[in-house]
């Protein structure tokens, strides 16, 4: 599929230094590449919007395979928990800006590269002035409201979107180019409902997932800057890594989400959060107490007291293997339907998960089967950790 040129034929006055030549030779000793593909590389502004799991891997190839400009957006802080996936930080960075961590370390990958530091949350407000001065976007985030929010921006900028997902064993992969093929409404024109599709930090995911899926993505983005190959615009790929199979399935084009479609729908930029449900679905409820809810000193007052609590836990079996408030009751959050009647209905019901989301979950579902005496731990286990028990290992 022929494409039009990114660059718009700026790359032809970009020159190499000699040692650009000795960097990148294996590079320009390929026909497919060569002296002006690697000029391209060069001219090439390339948004990378994450550096957690998946921004970690396609920032470092593109660095190494000489992009000439990055721009990175993330305004989070390196935690112990990231290092298992997000190769690009090290121990030594932790508690720093995810921005500058990444920066410094792909600094000394190719020195050469210009970098863009966005240490800010990427919003409505923002997006379009951040994402017109780059050529290709990339999507390394882990959240429905900023997926959206980067595809509209590409669909109003006519901007290709190099988009990746990772969730236990499995990983997906597509382009979505807005010129000439489906977007991300193509393919999901409306979200899940909220705390319908677990985060990475409830389900998990394989360390080594993200690096696969963020290759990918560094592959399709150098492929569209030389403008060769067959890119996957219109073809999703999923990665099982469990089984090690790839399999592609053909995407769509929703005419009504096309740019320069007669009557767009995508007319500018929403409030993703609300769009996505995220406000007035069940939310981790330990920023905001109720007479519903129970914080963990109050809880550990109460089990003290020996008063007839019957405290419930709804993470899976392997986290409870890691920590658990003493006397808990472990039904994991899956089973509840078939499982609701072990839940007395004549005692008051402590209800906890890990931070608060699938809590809300169960006492949703409790409610709706006739429950009445329900209270939702604020903070979940986390909570209880920082609270409480401040020696019991956090996940």
């Amino acid at each position: 599929m022929p494409l039009p040129d990114l660059l718009g034929g700026r790359w032809a006055d970009v020159s190499l230094t000699q040692p650009e030549f000795a960097r990148y030779s294996r590079h320009i000793i390929m026909p497919e590449v060569g002296l002006d593909g690697q000029r391209k590389l060069k001219a090439a502004k390339v948004l990378v919007i994450g550096t957690g799991g998946l921004g970690s891997p396609l920032a470092l190839y593109l660095a190494a395979a000489g992009v000439g400009t990055l721009g990175l957006v993330d305004f989070d802080i390196v935690d112990t928990s990231n290092l298992q996936r997000q190769i690009i930080h090290g121990t030594a960075d932790v508690g720093r800006s995810k921005c500058q961590s990444a920066a410094d370390r792909l600094r000394d990958v190719n020195p050469e590269v210009a970098l863009d530091l966005w240490e800010t949350q990427f919003t409505s407000k923002n997006a379009l002035d951040i994402v017109k001065r780059y050529d290709i976007v990339v999507d390394g985030t882990d959240n429905f409201p900023t997926r959206y929010l980067v595809n509209d921006a590409c669909v109003l900028l006519s901007k290709p979107n190099v988009y990746g997902s990772i969730f236990r064993f499995d990983g997906q992969a597509t382009v979505f180019d807005p010129r000439v093929g489906p977007c991300y409404r193509c393919l999901y024109p409306e979200p899940p409902p909220p705390g319908e599709v677990p985060s990475c930090a409830e389900g998990g995911v394989l360390g080594i997932l993200p690096g696969v899926i963020g290759c990918i993505q560094a592959t399709e983005t150098i492929k569209l800057i030389l403008g060769i190959g067959e890119p996957l615009i219109g073809r999703l790929l999923h990665y099982d890594a469990l089984n090690m199979t790839f399999k592609t399935f053909k995407i769509r084009r929703d005419p009504k989400w096309a740019v320069g479609a007669p009557h767009p729908t995508i007319k500018g930029l929403i409030d993703y959060e609300e769009f996505c449900g995220v406000r007035g679905g069940p939310t981790p409820l330990a920023a905001s107490p109720s007479a519903s809810d129970i914080t963990p000193e109050q809880l550990k007052k109460r089990i003290d007291a020996g008063e007839n609590l019957f405290v419930l836990d709804v993470r899976n079996p392997n986290e409870f293997q890691i920590c658990r408030i003493p006397g808990t009751v472990l039904l994991p959050l899956p089973e509840l339907p078939a499982r609701f009647a072990e839940v007395p209905k004549d005692r008051e019901v402590i209800v906890h998960c890990k931070s608060g989301m699938r809590s809300a979950k169960a006492i949703e579902f409790l409610k709706a089967q006739g429950y009445t005496k329900l209270v939702n731990l604020t903070g979940g286990i986390l909570g209880w950790a920082d609270k409480v028990d401040t020696g019991m290992p956090k996940y």
